[in-house]
């Protein structure tokens, strides 16, 4: 099973007042997560695999977090991240932010796999995941 790991120091710009990280943040981190583990696998950008699989993202249509120990500016974290599932055309994908090797925040997306409507170019619609790019995961 691919994993994609990413190291970051937590900076001011993620924190509230009290100087720990704003929950959104820790949301938008996971999401550079998940481009960079399908970077990883697709060898290529996010640019580069929505024009060659001719589809318009992967929006998020569910995602739960439990926030186990709290982080702070300048805090050195581990984000491991990878697909726990596929489906015809949506994916699970869980990521694991650790601080010291102490699990800190854990958090469960489900994301569709998504191209523009036809019908109606201001909306998307699912469409099924290319086996290939599932392939790459080697998720069973």
């Amino acid at each position: 099973m691919m994993i994609y790991i990413r190291h970051a120091r937590i900076e001011w710009g993620d924190c509230d007042p009290a100087g720990i990280v704003f929950f959104p943040r820790y949301f938008a981190m996971f999401d550079s997560c998940t481009t960079g583990l399908f970077s990883q696998a697709l060898g290529m950008s996010k640019y580069q695999f929505r024009q060659h699989y001719a589809f318009d993202g992967y929006p998020m249509v569910d995602t739960r977090a439990r926030f186990l120990k709290p982080t702070k500016f300048g805090d050195d974290v581990v984000i491991e991240t990878k697909v726990t599932e596929f489906r015809r055309s949506s994916f699970d994908v869980q990521h694991r932010l650790t601080l010291d090797n102490e699990l800190c925040v854990e958090c469960l997306d489900t994301r569709v796999w998504a191209e523009r409507n036809p019908d109606n170019p201001e909306k998307i619609r699912s469409k099924p995941i290319p086996q290939d790019v599932i392939a790459k995961f080697n998720v069973p």
